[in-house]
């Protein structure tokens, strides 16, 4: 569901307001160093594996090395997936579980393909010069991810708010944003700022704002086991984080049926 209504701190023309706007959005700039959300995972492979210092998967030149496909992983993921079944005190050769290895494999493959995404891509210039500066919001976005603690799933709803500054994005790659990060193992709070500093990167908007509300797997088939329980974490970025009305509009646009 997607909303446009009025940003009430950044869209007066008066001097004052728009001095007080920038001085918002240089701070948000400052405290993300660079647009990047901490903890942000590059790649399973980094330029500091061992083999991978010069690999164009990590580096913008021209070099022979590449990584392997995601389908040249398979073997190796297959293999050890049947090792985990005979730890387990399966047996791999059974009819049922001949072909398992496999299929977890590729589901583990599908379950993090964020990791082969980036935003360049995903955005395909979908960024339009546009003289809006009301609040845009498209909320409820479905979202599945895999939590890295445990490696099983936890999903839910996401809602994005932003304020435009000249620049408006697509209303799809909003969700888009959501699959590449989601699409990996993650906590829920790392997920919910990358997002933010995703939206931030891509249409340097007056302020972003981002809700994740989610269920946890790991608290619900294991540990604790409390089935009805949700996890709410709220990324707040510019207006959204110095205004308090401007955060106020989001939340009852957001949460609100």
């Amino acid at each position: 569901m997607m909303t446009s209504t009025n940003g009430s701190a950044c869209t007066s023309n008066q001097h004052g307001k728009k001095n007080k706007c920038n001085q918002m959005l240089q701070r948000t700039w400052d405290y993300l160093e660079d647009g990047e959300a901490p903890g942000t995972p590059r790649t399973p492979r980094t330029s500091t594996t061992p083999g991978h210092e010069k690999c164009t998967f990590h580096h913008d030149l021209e070099l022979d090395h590449k990584p392997p496909t995601r389908e040249a992983l398979i073997p190796e993921m297959s293999r050890s997936y049947r090792l985990l079944l005979g730890s387990l005190g399966e047996n791999p050769d059974r009819q049922g579980l001949l072909k398992t290895p496999e299929r977890a494999a590729k589901a583990m493959l599908f379950f993090t393909k964020g990791y082969d995404q980036n935003l360049e891509e995903v955005l395909n210039d979908a960024i339009f010069d546009e003289d809006h500066d009301e609040m845009v919001v498209v909320k409820d976005i479905e979202m599945f991810s895999m939590c890295e603690h445990h490696l099983v799933p936890f999903y839910g709803k996401v809602s994005i708010g932003y304020l435009p500054s000249g620049k408006v994005l697509g209303l799809s790659k909003l969700a888009r944003i959501v699959e590449i990060f989601s699409r990996r193992l993650q906590v829920q709070e790392r997920l919910t700022k990358q997002i933010a500093v995703a939206v931030l990167k891509a249409v340097q908007p007056n302020g972003v704002a981002v809700i994740i509300e989610g269920t946890h797997m790991c608290m619900v088939m294991r540990g604790v086991q409390k089935i009805n329980s949700k996890t709410v974490t709220s990324t707040m970025l510019g207006v959204f984080r110095d205004d308090q009305r401007t955060r106020e509009e989001f939340l009852k646009l957001a949460l609100g049926n």
